[in-house]
This record gives C-alpha cells, sequence and structure tokens, in this order.
C-alpha cells in the first residue's frame, strides 16, 4: 500500500475535548475514573466532564433536529466538526465518513424499550434514531458532504476496522478524502449490568481502580469510560501530513467461546505481522495496546507482541487505566495516543508498571484494539 496522510484528528473523552488539554492529561500519573451511581449499583466509570458537556449542548442546540439524537451521535459531530476544520475540508470536498459504534444508540434504545414495556407504545423517533447508521449519515448531514457514508459495529476494534474501511476506499481511488472514527456512550445501567454479568468488571479500591497493563493481578479490572475519536485521511502527503499510515493489519480468531482469545493471542500476532510486512521489526519504537484490564486480555495481548518481537522490545503502553474502556471508539482513541506521542516524541507510561527502556526516538508506533471474538487490528503510524 502508498501511505495514507493523517492531517488532523479530534477526539471528546474523560481526557478532555482538545488536543492540547488531552496531552496534558497524559502527562499526569492520575486517572479520569470516578464512582458513579446508577439505578441498582454504583460503579467506577470514566465520564466526558461537565465542562465539555455543555460543549455537547451546544452541538444539540445548533440544529433543532439534534434534540432527539443519541451521545453516541453528539460526540461524532462534535469530533468531525473539530477535525475537518482542522483539515481545512469543505463541502466542495466530498469525502467520505465512517464512523462506527460497538452498541450504537444505548441509552436511547434503553430509553424507548422502556417506554415500550410500560405503554405498550413507541415514540415516532424511536427509529432510526437507535441504529447504527444514525452517526454517519448526521455527520454527512452536518458536514454537507454527498458520501458516501458508512457505520458498523466490529465489537471493540469498531473504530480501527472505521480505518480500514476508510484506506481501502483512498487506496481503490474512489475517495481522495475519508473520515473515519469511532464513538461509543455505554455508561448505562444495562450495559453496566452486563459487563458485570461477564465477572470482568473492576471490583478495585486502591488507587487504580483499572489496572491495565498490570500482568500480574489475579482479578478483571475493566472500567467502562465513553467518548469518540476521528482523523481526517488523505491520499496525497503534503505540508498538512501530521503522520502516515504506513502500514494496516487485521485478522480474526476462530471462536472457542463467545468472548475467547488465546493465550498467546494468535489474532495479534498476525494483525501486527500484516501491518509490518514491509519494515524490519525493530523499526517499531513503541506499542499503543489494547490491554482492556482484563487478566486474559492483556496477558494474552503481550504474549503476541514476545511472540513476535522476540528479542527486540518497543516501549509498550496503554490509556484504559486513566479513562477506561471505550468499546468501539478505544482503538481511534488508542491511535490519538500514538499519534501525540509521535508529535510531542515523548512516550507515556503506565504509572504503576515496570520501567521499560525509553527509546531515544519516536518514528513507527503501532496501535492495537480487538473484540470479542477476536477480531485484532494492528495500525503502523510513523513520522
Amino acid at each position: 500500500m502508498k501511505p495514507i496522510s493523517i492531517t488532523s484528528f479530534a477526539s471528546i473523552s474523560a481526557l478532555g475535548s482538545n488536543t492540547e488539554n488531552v496531552w496534558e492529561s497524559y502527562s499526569d500519573d492520575d486517572h479520569r475514573i470516578k464512582q458513579q451511581e446508577f439505578e441498582n449499583f454504583s460503579a467506577w466509570t470514566a465520564a466526558i466532564s461537565e465542562e465539555d458537556r455543555k460543549l455537547l449542548d451546544e452541538v444539540k442546540n445548533s440544529d433543532n433536529k439534534y434534540k432527539n439524537l443519541d451521545d453516541t451521535v453528539l460526540f461524532s459531530l462534535f469530533c468531525a466538526r473539530e477535525a475537518v476544520k482542522k483539515s481545512n475540508w469543505g463541502t466542495h470536498d466530498n469525502f467520505g465518513i465512517n464512523i462506527g459504534s460497538s452498541r450504537g444508540a444505548t441509552s436511547l434504545f434503553e430509553k424507548y424499550h422502556k417506554e415500550f414495556l410500560e405503554t405498550g407504545n413507541s415514540s415516532t423517533l424511536s427509529s432510526p434514531t437507535t441504529t447504527l447508521g444514525n452517526i454517519s449519515s448526521w455527520v454527512a448531514h452536518d458536514l454537507q458532504t454527498e458520501g458516501p457514508e458508512v457505520s458498523h459495529s466490529i465489537t471493540c476494534s469498531t473504530a480501527l476496522h472505521s480505518l480500514l474501511n476508510g484506506v481501502a476506499w483512498l487506496q481503490s481511488g474512489l475517495c481522495d478524502k475519508f473520515l473515519v472514527g469511532g464513538s461509543e456512550a455505554p455508561l448505562t445501567d444495562f450495559t453496566l449490568a452486563q459487563m458485570k454479568a461477564l465477572k470482568v468488571y473492576s471490583k478495585e479500591t486502591g488507587k487504580y481502580p483499572c489496572k491495565a497493563f498490570d500482568f500480574t493481578k489475579t482479578k478483571n479490572t475493566m472500567v467502562l469510560g465513553e467518548g469518540a475519536a476521528v482523523v481526517c485521511l488523505e491520499n496525497e502527503i503534503s505540508n498538512k501530513t501530521i503522520a502516515k499510515i504506513e502500514g494496516i493489519g487485521y485478522a480474526t480468531e476462530i471462536l472457542k467461546h463467545n468472548t475467547s482469545v488465546t493465550a498467546n493471542a494468535e489474532c495479534f500476532q498476525k494483525s501486527m505481522k500484516m501491518a509490518c510486512k514491509n519494515i524490519a521489526l525493530d523499526e517499531v519504537d513503541a506499542i499503543v495496546m489494547h490491554a482492556p484490564g482484563t487478566m486474559k486480555g492483556d496477558t494474552s495481548e503481550v504474549n503476541a507482541i514476545k511472540a513476535v518481537f522476540g528479542d527486540h522490545s518497543p516501549f509498550l503502553t496503554t490509556n484504559k487505566w486513566k479513562i477506561g474502556h471505550t468499546f468501539g471508539a478505544s482503538g481511534l482513541l488508542n491511535l490519538e495516543l500514538g499519534l501525540l506521542m509521535l508529535t510531542n516524541q515523548e512516550v507515556i507510561a503506565v504509572p504503576y508498571a515496570e520501567q521499560q527502556e525509553q527509546p531515544k526516538q519516536l518514528k513507527k508506533i503501532i496501535v492495537n484494539a480487538v473484540g470479542f471474538g477476536g477480531n485484532a487490528v494492528s495500525v503502523l503510524i510513523s513520522k
């Protein structure tokens, strides 16, 4: 593949809503996880701040049609506006859009379903506001581009699959610009109850509720977060280019269980090798891991990295300990961390992890994501 240019990125999460705030948040050793009260329990979550909620309210009030939209759409509208402005795209560019979500309009779906159970009727706008296609189509409406627009769900690797799809459109010559990303608003009673039922949710009482990247932990410590991230992709390398997508990789494991991944994450081994097929493995300076905070998830991924890279040990990091697991948005928030490290030429370490040798410079970084069912994606970005 020829390199694809990343010309801008934008996000909203517990870290903040602009690049400067996000990098500042990454530069301290504090997490952004708090106890949140739900109807029947309390749980650790990483929610968007009240200050940033006001920015989302501005988006919601900018068009009367937006007042009944789910947070997944509002997150995406906010990020898309910011990214497109940075890349100086206009309606004449007629760019494509692919913003996915693992669960989609979770809170709206629960609201409308509860209403149906209580009354036997459903609100007029219960559809299509709860469909996955709702996300990209509203972004296309807001930015006045004619498409194509795509939304999909591939569990927790959704956002990086969106990037793969955008790269494919660009490589095919059917588009020369593509907006890709992921959005997730999973902080609802039912979603949290589902994760608790899987026995993966954190019950930690110590300083760090999510112990992602702690490979000695004896219990699962996953925490959910909310947010979205998007990047602008272009075919041409130009003075706007902040980083290049140099390689992509993907793989899916044969399921042994609904949530299984093999002990050595064969899917990650294949995806990382594919992403790096045109370079020497010792050129990789760092890896932003998926590392969800579960015992099997964290350990299998680090085993895969050891199997692929052998004696060469790239610097390893993750952001789940700080912002929780944002499901379908997590891959692009991982990519954002990789882009920020490339831009600032500084690695972000996990504070409670064993100290690693830091690379002298950052030229190439792998970004990983995987979802239930072992559908892994690896993306190689470079300066």
